[in-house]
């Protein structure tokens, strides 16, 4: 793939950064909805936590083939595809309200997530793709500060528009519908803005490979602890995102009611918005990797102080925890990918797939919540930090020479 000139890769790559904007935005407004479900439906942790489960896995099961697709179609035709999918999940959240099941809440989130995958796999190597290599990883942590913005408006807005009302259960799905009724009006001006786009991008055509080649990718130790790395990331952020509300309005912690607490997981979010603004340039003066256990070991920290303390201060420490996140997938993404040249696309999608653990991570965290308390499950995404640190270490190390033309 080339670009049709540095002009007109500047403006794709402003282009992709809205792209990074909406699905990072949507995807957060989980954070927002959990609660307000959990209390509909009368829900333990660990089922509230299937809001999370039912989203994630969609990458799971869509980022190899989304990955086939932008072989096929190329990266904007593409991503027309998925923020069209995008925009039918939305639309799902009609007929889930009109019926109050659970369930088709999460099949309305399912589909809207399968949409995201398709645009993330498109979105992460197309921004390492239009610029240098040598700044990939800096440009895709710019890109990330942009879906850090998203995720820090989004649950600011949808906490005012969902979180706080006290009405009958069926107005109260109709507020959750109405809000991503807004979404999918929004997505269809953005896909036809994205399909009108299609011709500016030349691209040579990928090679013809069955999806289960990707997986040879795996037996690349730089490559599959990175894609274990982005799994323990992804899994870490979305289960401390997820019980931020509830934890900040335990009595021994902030106390305050849903509606304020959801207005402050903006600052997580933003958090990792700021730090991604200037991780983009911390990037270019620190190696990498070593920036990279550098958060992980902050976040263990914060993790403890927020485990251990009471009052303001342990949840300020777990909303801190946002900027320690800020850095890691983007760089974690490019140290894992480092090399892949034209496998880029099955880089990514196998990347994406490991995404899945927003699904499972915050699974085990709610289980552990029944079970053992909201403070002491703080021990499950600790583990997961405690992982990335040590991929960090690993990937100080140079990648193999002439990666992607190695045989597996």
């Amino acid at each position: 793939m080339s670009a049709a000139g540095n002009a007109e890769a500047a403006g794709l790559r402003r282009f992709v950064f809205a792209l990074f904007f909406m699905f990072g935005g949507i995807t957060s407004l989980n954070d927002v909805v959990i609660p307000k479900l959990k209390a509909l439906f009368t829900l333990s942790y660990a089922e509230a936590m299937l809001v999370q489960s039912a989203f994630f896995a969609a990458y799971f099961l869509c980022s190899l083939p989304a990955a086939a697709i932008v072989r096929r179609l190329g990266y904007l035709r593409t991503a027309a595809a998925g923020l069209l999918t995008m925009t039918v999940g939305c639309l799902l959240f009609v007929p889930a309200s009109a019926f109050g099941l659970f369930g088709a809440f999460l099949l309305a989130l399912f589909v809207l997530a399968a949409g995201v995958t398709v645009v993330q796999v498109v979105a992460n190597p197309l921004i390492s793709l239009l610029g240098a290599t040598a700044t990939a990883a800096s440009r895709l942590t710019f890109a990330q500060a942009f879906n850090a913005l998203g995720t820090t408006v989004f649950p600011y807005v949808g906490s005012i528009l969902i979180l706080g009302a006290s009405t009958a259960g069926s107005v109260q799905t109709a507020v959750i519908e109405h809000t991503y009724l807004g979404l999918s009006a929004a997505l269809i001006v953005v896909t036809a803005v994205v399909w009108a786009q299609r011709g500016r991008l030349r691209e040579a055509p990928a090679p013809a490979a069955p999806l289960r080649r990707a997986f040879t990718l795996l037996a690349r130790p730089r490559f599959g602890l990175g894609a274990l790395g982005i799994f323990l990331y992804v899994g870490a952020e979305v289960s401390i995102g997820s019980i931020l509300v509830l934890f900040l309005m335990r009595p021994d912690v902030m106390d305050i009611g849903d509606r304020a607490a959801g207005q402050r997981v903006a600052l997580y979010w933003g958090g990792a918005m700021l730090g991604r603004f200037v991780g983009a340039g911390l990037l270019r003066l620190i190696a990498p990797a070593k920036l990279l256990a550098a958060a992980a070991t902050a976040a263990l920290a914060l993790l403890a102080l927020a485990a251990t303390a009471t009052g303001a201060a342990s949840g300020w420490a777990l909303l801190a925890i946002g900027l320690c996140n800020s850095i890691m997938f983007p760089t974690i993404f490019s140290l894992a990918c480092a090399g892949l040249g034209h496998r880029a696309a099955e880089g990514s999608g196998l990347i994406c797939m490991a995404i899945v653990g927003g699904a499972i991570v915050p699974l085990v965290t709610g289980h552990a919540a029944d079970l053992l308390g909201l403070k002491e499950a703080l021990a499950i995404p600790a583990l997961c930090y405690l992982g990335i640190a040590a991929f960090g270490l690993y990937a100080r190390r140079p990648p193999s020479i002439a990666l992607a033309d190695q045989s597996p």
